[in-house]
């Protein structure tokens, strides 16, 4: 009759309810009738409504409309012996519209209007030549109010359904959405890691072997071969610092106690010193306090890009411009070394990881280069125009 997500309480209520009413009809009708015959029919109808208590199971359909006419029977009865019954009547309505396949239920409710109307005054009970038609008439009325209502209920009852599944169908949506955000956000996590890893071990490694490399070449040149080992040492325990650094914060060590621009022009001139090439450092616009990830993103990249013209270029000199735009800060770093063919260039882990960390924060990167007229690298970061400071 329910359906199955009813609460328990309103089951209980639902079921007791045609009890309740016989038992007040019955009261009213012995009362004023005596015990027969109103209790033996009494007695019958509550036997009859029996099955209806027990837990819900699979609806057989001619057994639901041999209990329903079975009913409308004792309904009918009850109604001649008293309109006190009328009470009673009411489950006639409930149990046909809940019990009743497909049209069978508006039978089964027009029956119980039958008898519901049939002793009310100026209906059969006060016979007349208009008897008959009014009696007839109330009881369509009653039967369209009736199949209104009921389906009324059952139009919230399938919304209710309706809005449970599509409740439990977003339920497992989410658990959907959260299993994925938490493997994007773990595959987010490697990368970055990965990236972590090859701006701190991998870069200061590369150096380390450089220098080493440099070494090995000066070994005629004791005072050269000294320098370049001092670099090396110098490189790996810089780099060593900075990978503890990384596991504690994730955040470039430069800026933990430095702007921008200075932790630019400190990784600059640090790397000037350990190749020999100068680097000149260029800030333009007002300074200005941005996102800490954008920082470490663009000095994440003036150090790459660093590392790619000490490894690739050849270079005599480099420019690196760090500009505080109105919407935006960017990084240009160019250098006359022997460039290479962007149509089809070999891109390795440290562009990449550049061009992924600047693309998470909407950023654009682009690298312009030929052969023999030098490498420019850009990347711009959108931040937005706050807390204005004159630049140093």
């Amino acid at each position: 009759m329910l359906d199955e997500q009813a609460p328990r309480w309103l089951v209980r209520v639902t079921r007791a309810i045609p009890y309740v009413l016989l038992a007040v009809s019955a009261a009213l009708a012995v009362g004023q009738q005596g015990w027969y015959p109103a209790g033996p029919l009494t007695l019958l109808a509550a036997a009859w409504m029996v099955p209806t208590l027990l837990p819900a199971t699979t609806p057989r359909p001619r057994l639901m409309v041999a209990y329903c006419v079975g009913l409308l029977a004792l309904i009918v009865a009850l109604a001649a012996v008293s309109p006190w019954f009328g009470f009673f009547v009411f489950v006639g309505y409930m149990h046909s519209w809940a019990f009743l396949p497909g049209r069978w239920k508006l039978a089964g409710v027009a029956v119980t209007a039958l008898a519901a109307t049939a002793w009310l005054p100026g209906s059969l009970a006060q016979p007349s030549s208009v008897a008959v038609p009014l009696w007839l008439a109330v009881a369509a009325v009653v039967t369209a109010l009736v199949v209104l209502f009921c389906r009324i209920g059952d139009v919230s009852v399938e919304r209710n359904r309706r809005l449970a599944e599509a409740l439990r169908e977003n339920t497992a949506l989410h658990a959907q959405l959260l299993v994925q955000a938490r493997e994007a956000g773990v595959r987010a996590e490697r990368q970055r890691l990965a990236g972590e890893i090859h701006d701190t071990i991998a870069q200061s490694l590369t150096g380390v072997i450089t220098q080493l490399q440099a070494a090995t070449a000066a070994a005629a040149r004791p005072a050269d071969r000294e320098r370049h080992l001092a670099n090396a040492a110098r490189l790996a325990a810089e780099g060593l610092a900075e990978a503890r650094r990384s596991v504690r914060a994730m955040r470039p060590g430069e800026l933990a106690s430095e702007r921008l621009p200075d932790a630019v022009a400190g990784v600059a001139a640090r790397w000037s010193a350990t190749h020999g090439v100068p680097v000149e450092v260029t800030v333009t616009g007002p300074v200005r306090q941005v996102p800490s990830d954008a920082e470490a993103a663009l000095l994440r990249a003036a150090q790459e890009s660093l590392t790619n013209v000490a490894r690739h270029a050849g270079a005599t000199r480099v420019g690196l411009t760090l500009s505080y735009l109105d919407d935006l800060v960017s990084l240009d770093v160019r250098d006359d070394g022997v460039g290479f063919e962007v149509a089809a260039p070999v891109e390795g882990y440290g562009l990449a990881a550049m061009r992924d960390r600047v693309a998470r924060l909407a950023g654009t990167m682009a690298v312009e280069s030929e052969p023999g007229g030098g490498t420019a690298v850009y990347a711009a970061i959108p931040v937005p125009a706050e807390s204005v400071e004159a630049a140093p």
